[in-house]
């Protein structure tokens, strides 16, 4: 499901025009210049996820512009959210102008004149492009519209759950097949729409399944960060999120598991990884096991081999016998 195309295919003398006409296609059809026009180097990954698509890349310095030219000979009415990877990026659309820089996260729309710098640094710009037509949004476009061109908020508990959702969305989407890819669409939608919300400070006209989606991607995410708290449970993660340990069950019944297994299923997961490395080999068991909440050797036994049908000692040797994988490639 996931297609990637780079300059590398065509001839160096004909990597400018290509790129230009693959961004029209891609995206919408935009005017651009670049000072590296003779020695272009881009590359674009898409990834259809049903209602959206998620977009990578990695290209040379570059201005682009849409004008009401463009806009009359095609529209594809539909918002465009980026985060910022590498070098700045200069944007200005309906008299907001911003300069992200990395981490950053904005909207841009197909509908209005749009001009794009993307800066110079030493580094080629990069970026995460997520799709998303109007009718996905549950917010008014008149709010949303107002938001186009700025700097939204980034670095709120929505923007850096956004942030990371589309990062490891990328990373992971090869190993998805199309239904989890539209499920997974789906969340990126509902994160997206409570950082607008927030933005726009219209959080209470989100639908109620959009705000239950953000509250599970948010404890989600504190679970994770919290897994080596052996105190860990429903009545903090609760307490944390300002809900009662009751409304917290309700939550988790559309789940697949209940908290507290999704509590001891991503510790198991995290102390399944560390038998499996071999930089660890030599640390004890009962360490590992303890550095993500289980102090109890026995009880992490049990648990370890319920899940995965041999006990962490068998599992260890058998990782220890296969033979070591190359490094996975970042994108």
């Amino acid at each position: 499901m996931k297609a990637s195309v780079s300059t590398t295919s065509v001839s160096a003398r004909d990597g400018f025009e290509w790129w230009t006409h693959m961004v029209g296609d891609l995206v919408m059809p935009v005017s651009v210049t670049s000072t590296h026009a003779d020695r272009f180097r881009g590359t674009a990954t898409a990834i259809p996820l049903g209602d959206t698509d998620i977009f990578g890349f990695t290209f040379s310095p570059m201005s682009a512009r849409r004008a009401v030219g463009h806009i009359r000979r095609g529209d594809p009415e539909q918002y465009f959210l980026f985060l910022v990877h590498g070098s700045p990026i200069g944007i200005d659309q309906r008299r907001n102008t911003s300069l992200l820089t990395a981490g950053d996260i904005a909207l841009f729309d197909s509908s209005h004149p749009l001009s794009c710098e993307f800066q110079d640094e030493g580094r080629l710009p990069r970026v995460t492009l997520l799709r998303i037509s109007r009718s996905a949004l549950p917010l008014s476009q008149d709010r949303t519209d107002r938001l186009l061109g700025t700097a939204l908020p980034a670095h709120t508990v929505p923007g850096t759950l956004l942030a990371s959702y589309l990062t490891e969305l990328r990373s992971q989407a090869e190993r998805c097949e199309p239904a989890e890819l539209r499920r997974l669409g789906g969340i990126a939608l509902d994160l997206t729409a409570a950082l607008l919300a927030s933005a726009s400070d219209s959080t209470l006209a989100l639908p109620a399944e959009t705000r239950r989606e953000v509250l599970l991607a948010q404890i989600g995410a504190f679970i994770d960060r919290h897994l080596a708290d052996p105190d860990l449970g429903p009545a903090g993660i609760a307490a944390h999120h300002h809900i009662s340990v009751r409304a917290l069950h309700q939550l988790f019944r559309s789940q697949p598991e209940t908290v507290a297994a999704t509590v001891r299923r991503r510790r198991l997961e995290r102390c399944r990884a560390d038998l499996a490395d071999s930089r660890l080999r030599d640390r004890p068991i009962g360490p590992l096991a303890a550095r993500w909440g289980f102090l109890l050797p026995a009880e992490f036994s049990r648990a370890f081999r319920a899940a995965y049908g041999v006990t962490p000692t068998e599992f260890r040797h058998g990782a220890a016998a296969r033979p070591p994988r190359s490094a996975p490639r970042h994108k």
